[in-house]
């Protein structure tokens, strides 16, 4: 069990928690949520000792391994496999001890643990995390300096799974995923023996990777089970339940207020108007619930559609050097109002595919014919660098529109769902969400009539992601989207397209279909199913899967039983707060709030005690379904 008790911290003097308590049972998988900037990252620091609290404690049991992403990613020139391999430091030592320990009872007690550890399948477990990673068998034998950032961001990300800690903390990490790491980290979270805290923004690795969300809202931290969307019912519910005892409390403060107010200078009514001071000073106040405002993200609507197809490709063959084409006998169509996100995995040539349609690669084979006056707007996040550092928003845009006034130039930037605030604040020192909603605004500046997105969520919460949704879903022209954020795709779009082996085709299926490829055992994640396989694979699985369900139906009725208690208990808590909310009731019979109080404690251990049982039964659940 992991314990947080009272913790306050300060980040460059602004305080980001203020005596913020929690308690996780172990093997819990949490996703902790909260606005950027509000002290997640903080947490985590002070959850490794990183970083020292100004006050309260974190306890974690004795001897427990704490496991993280490493800042640097490895760039050295050992191979990928050596570097994964060498993340588990104990099984490193005791094999390099077994080549020069001499004494026969030592060498046995090392050998009697390398069986413990499994140490002897500790590759293949190596090799199976970077293949779930997009690392085929080649890859793991280069050297970690012949790859990418991202892609040793990958590396440093299979060493901490590898090492497998008895807590691990994970801070965004589908940030350097494609869509299919992203679903293979997805499931793979889910499996881990361990308790995980996972950062995210991800909304279906929320919903589908972890049992419970801890929410850092107003220096606070809230614990709810469940995934994230359950979560924002339950917080929604509990907001207007806080809404209403607020007003009923302002009510009765503005009653006794009223009372004191008039009778406290009379003699006669002196004693009843100073036991009324005393009757508010008990009362105490409810807070009010925080919302807070997300800018909206708006792009301008194309001034004419050209007819259908925007974009028609006969053959097209596409590369960066001549004569190695990445994408070759392309035959596809655009039409003015398709929505189409690309699937397949980092390196199949998904941005070269975007690039090619935006005009940014010509075409080394083929054909491509774009409608008369047909606009793009296209957006990548490599481009966040393209953004000149000192000047603020307002100056970019003035540069798109030199003539335009003052009003007009800074109602685009407000289209973009920057704050005023932010308008006139330099480049630099935007944050990585504001320099992307800046980025989509000048990509989309012209009116395009179809607009691409690659990766546009990297650097986006949950709510912004939710505007972004609704940006695209208002929007009237075409849209082209690579996202390993499968809920944007879902909201958004109606088609998918696979690249992979050289070209890019439609994928007949949806996205599930699509997940069950890459998360399946024996299937390379950019393999299509043979014909008739995947039918036949599914009703296979649909059958174990209905076998299991009933091999576990004890189980899960008890799962549902001690959700229907949890539920019970919960409203209980719900109405005891309401009477104890009424200062009546502190008037007329203390008594009574006494009981009442000790009725609310009773109640709420008894909750405690159910969650944990729900969060213990429910991940042996999850993992029985899974194995």
């Amino acid at each position: 069990m992991i314990t947080i008790t009272d913790i306050s911290a300060r980040i460059a003097g602004r305080l980001l928690l203020d005596n913020a308590s929690v308690t996780l049972p172990a093997g819990t998988k949490a996703g902790l949520v909260g606005r950027n900037g509000a002290g997640k990252s903080t947490l985590f620091r002070i959850i490794t000792g990183d970083l020292g609290a100004e006050s309260g404690s974190v306890s974690i049991p004795k001897n427990a391994r704490i496991g993280q992403v490493a800042q640097e990613a490895p760039g050295t020139e050992d191979s990928l496999i050596e570097i994964v391999l060498s993340a588990d430091r104990e099984r490193a030592a005791l094999l390099a001890e077994s080549h020069t320990a001499t004494d026969p009872h030592r060498i046995a007690e090392i050998q009697m643990r390398l069986v413990d550890i499994d140490a002897h399948s500790a590759e293949a477990r190596a090799a199976s995390i970077l293949a779930g990673l997009g690392f085929d068998r080649d890859a793991q034998q280069r050297p970690a300096s012949s790859f990418s950032g991202g892609w040793r961001m990958r590396v440093a990300l299979a060493s901490v799974l590898f090492a497998e800690p008895d807590l691990l903390l994970l801070d965004e990490p589908t940030n350097y995923l494609d869509l299919e790491g992203t679903l293979w980290l997805e499931d793979y979270v889910r499996r881990y023996p361990h308790t995980v805290i996972v950062i995210s923004h991800d909304r279906d690795l929320l919903n589908n990777a972890v049992n419970s969300i801890i929410h850092l809202d107003q220096k606070k931290l809230t614990f709810y089970r469940g995934g994230y969307d359950q979560f924002e019912r339950q917080k929604a519910e509990a907001d207007e339940l806080q809404m209403k005892a607020k007003a009923k409390n302002d009510a009765a403060r503005k009653h006794l207020q009223s009372f004191i107010d008039r009778f406290k200078a009379k003699a006669s009514k002196a004693r009843q108007a100073q036991s009324r001071v005393k009757a508010l000073e008990r009362m105490g106040t409810v807070a009010a619930v925080i919302e807070d405002h997300v800018q909206p993200i708006t792009f301008p609507e194309p001034e004419k559609q050209p007819a259908s197809p925007i974009v028609a490709i006969q053959g097209g063959a596409v590369g960066y050097e001549p004569g190695k084409p990445i994408l070759k006998s392309i035959s596809l169509r655009i039409d003015n109002d398709d929505r189409i996100a690309l699937l397949g995995s980092n390196g199949n040539g998904k941005s070269t595919f975007a690039k090619f349609i935006a005009g940014r690669l010509s075409a080394e084979r083929g054909e491509i014919k774009l409608a008369p006056n047909l606009k793009i707007g296209f957006f990548a996040q490599h481009q966040l660098d393209d953004l000149v550092p000192t000047e603020t928003p307002v100056e970019h845009v003035r540069r798109l529109t030199p003539t335009e006034p003052e009003a007009k130039v800074r109602a685009r930037v407000a289209q973009m769902g920057l704050a005023t605030e932010k308008m006139s604040t330099a480049a630099k020192d935007l944050s990585g969400g504001e320099k992307a909603r800046l980025l989509m605004g000048l990509a989309a500046f012209h009116a395009p009539n179809l607009l691409i997105l690659d990766e546009p969520t990297n650097h986006l919460d949950i709510d912004s992601r939710r505007a972004l949704i609704e940006a695209l879903n208002d929007y009237e022209g075409a849209v082209i989207l690579i996202s390993h954020d499968r809920h944007l795709i879902e909201a958004t779009v109606d088609r998918l397209w696979l690249v992979n082996n050289g070209t890019v085709s439609n994928f007949e299926g949806d996205l599930e279909d699509y997940r069950n490829i890459v998360v399946s055992s024996g299937k390379k994640k950019d393999e299509k199913p043979e014909p008739g396989e995947e039918a036949s694979s599914k009703a296979d699985q649909r059958k174990a899967n209905a076998g299991k369900r009933a091999s576990l139906a004890p189980l899960k009725k008890k799962i549902n039983e001690i959700e229907s208690l949890t539920a019970k208990l919960e409203k209980q808590i719900q109405a005891l707060d309401a009477e104890l909310a009424d200062p009546a009731l502190y008037e007329k019979t203390p008594a009574k709030a006494t009981e009442k109080a000790r009725q609310r404690a009773e109640v709420a251990a008894k909750l405690t005690t159910a969650e944990e049982q729900w969060l213990e039964l429910s991940t042996e659940y999850e993992d029985a379904m899974a194995g």
